[in-house]
This record gives structure tokens, sequence and C-alpha cells, in this order.
């Protein structure tokens, strides 16, 4: 890869020779967890790619754009919220607690939290990827240095065990932004449920949720007027022509956001322009003008429809937080 003009990260064009030893490389390869799901959601009758793929390298920077877009309010809006209930934080958890974050990602909010809460036993970032838990230990401990750091990767979909070291302490889960919206009704309830036998009993949970509003600002934040949010869903097919050698033009693709008024939720699209035919890892995929992959679903909740979604999952909602304009909303979870 090289930077374009606008310093973005742009594809070079393989030789002839190189795309051919590019292809017996992927042929001999076992296949990737997106190989797989790329290859499976485009065999589908409704074609369609999980979000989680977004974020290779070149989609987590497209995404830290966004979040600095004037269209995009859910992270600063968050923050603001965060910052204005800063005082009542300390008192969602004893002086000994653990602060358990689900997904490192970027340190700002967090180090909110760190601020107020000097007395935690431990910070325990979690993630799938082991290079992000390095960066966001990096991260934590150059500003709070005397902080015990304990990483932990896993997927927090799933069982997971927290480091002995922090057994019987209280714990305090963080899960801020709005990836709980990606998820349908179901996944959603069995992730907050999880999260809870992860916390255990007695535990709390502070966890964002966007909320419905004006259908144009939704459409407005999905489908920015520079293009970024295009450029990060594009970003998908210049994946799969990088890492498994596929034959995406990019360029016969179109980014597309809806709102789906029924399930109250964004849903992203790319949109073939033309009829074509797209080669990955040896498979053929047939493009109707106007035929859709979707790579996206963003919920949107009201208060009350979050709240019920947390009780079903085994949570006693205890406080909620917003801003002025009821944009976002932040919840504090207590485990039942």
């Amino acid at each position: 890869m090289k930077l374009d003009v606008d310093g973005n990260l742009a594809e070079i064009e393989p030789s002839t020779a190189e795309s051919a030893t590019d292809a017996l490389r992927h042929a001999r390869e076992p296949l990737s967890e997106f190989a797989h799901a790329l290859i499976a959601g485009l065999s589908a009758r409704n074609k369609s790619v999980p979000c989680r793929f977004f974020y290779d390298a070149a989609g987590s920077a497209l995404f830290e754009r966004i979040t600095e877009l004037p269209e995009y309010y859910p992270t600063r809006t968050e923050m603001r919220i965060l910052q204005s209930r800063a005082g009542e934080i300390p008192s969602l958890a004893p002086s000994d607690a653990v602060l358990i974050e689900f997904g490192s990602g970027s340190s700002t909010k967090t180090e909110l939290l760190l601020e107020v809460m000097r007395d935690l036993y431990a910070y325990v970032p979690v993630d799938i990827s082991e290079a992000a838990l390095v960066d966001a230990e990096a991260r934590i401990k150059t500003r709070f240095a005397d902080l015990r750091v304990l990483p932990v990767a896993g997927d927090f979909s799933r069982p997971l065990r927290l480091p002995d070291e922090v057994a019987g302490k209280p714990k305090l889960g963080f899960f801020p932004g709005s990836t709980i919206g990606n998820l349908t009704d179901t996944e959603a309830a069995e992730l907050l449920a999880n999260m809870r036998r992860i916390l255990g009993a007695d535990s709390t949970l502070i966890i964002g949720a966007d909320l419905k509003k004006d259908v144009r600002r939704l459409i407005a934040a999905y489908d920015d007027a520079a293009g970024v949010t295009a450029k990060f869903n594009l970003n998908l097919l210049h994946r799969a022509n990088r890492e498994l050698g596929a034959d995406f033009n990019v360029d016969a693709f179109r980014h597309l956001a809806t709102y789906d008024v029924r399930h109250g939720r964004i849903d992203m699209h790319l949109v073939s322009r033309d009829e074509q035919t797209v080669q990955v890892l040896g498979h053929r995929f047939r493009f109707a003008a106007g035929e859709r992959i979707h790579t996206e679903h963003s919920h949107k909740y009201d208060i009350d429809g979050f709240q019920a979604l947390a009780e079903r999952a085994g949570w006693r909602p205890q406080a909620v937080w917003t801003d002025p304009e009821r944009l976002f909303s932040v919840h504090v979870l207590r485990a039942g």
C-alpha cells in the first residue's frame, strides 16, 4: 500500500506475475476467519459481510476519522455525558474494585474513568486482538504509571476467565460506544448475559446505547458529506483484494445507508453499480446491477426498550444518563 494525495491508504496495482504468485500463496494457506465469512456471506441469497471485519489497520484509521466528523455525534456526545457525570462514577464501585473494559479501543473514555477512580485495584482490558491490548496497556501506563494493568486476550461474547489476581474483587464493567447496536436483539441479550457471567454477582456495568432520533440526522451520521464513511465501508472490498487476492473493482460499488423504521436501525450496504462477476479464492460470485452486500446494522433504542433488554439478560437498571438533546444514553446496570 501507499498514501494517496490526501494522505489516505491507497492500493498499489500488482503486476500479473505478482497476482499469480499471490493466488498460489492464498491457495496453499489455511482460510482465515475473514475468508470463511466472506465466502459464506457472498454465497447467501442475500449477500452480507459481518461488520467486525471493517477493522483492519486501514478501516480502524478511517473509523477514527469518522468519530471526528461533524455529522457523527455518538462519540463526542457519550464523552460529554461521562464528563458531566464524572463525580458520580466513583460511587458505583468500592475503592478496591477492578475496572474491566470490554474492547480496549481508544483509551480516551477509559482515561476519564481512571482519572476519577484513583483507588482501583486493577484495570483489565479485554480484547480479541493482542496487538490492541499491547497498545492499550502502553497508553494507560503512560498516564497512570502506578496502576495495575492486567490485559486479557479473548472473545467476551463467549465464556471468559479473568486473571486469578482479581478473583473475589468487586467488578465494574465498561462497554462504551454503541457497539451493542450492531447486534440483533437476541445477540445483544446474549452478550449482556455473558458480560454478567464474566463480571459475577453484585457487579456493575456502564454501557453506551444510541437513541432513536430524527431519521435525517441518523442518515447523515452514516453517510457524511466528506464521504469518509463511504471509504470505510468500501475498505471491506479493498481488504478482500489485499488479504485474499480477490478481484473486486471497488469503483464498481457504492456506499448506501438506509433506515429500517420497523426494526429501528440503520443498515449499511455496498451496492453493485453494474452487472459483474467477482473472484475470491477460486469462488466466483455474480452481482446484478443494484444488488447489495449488507455490511452493518446499527440498532437505535428508546430508554425503556434498552432497559427491558438489559433485564432479560439478568441486569437491574440503576441509572440512565443522557445529553440535553437525548441523542445518546449511558446506562448503569447492576447484576441481578
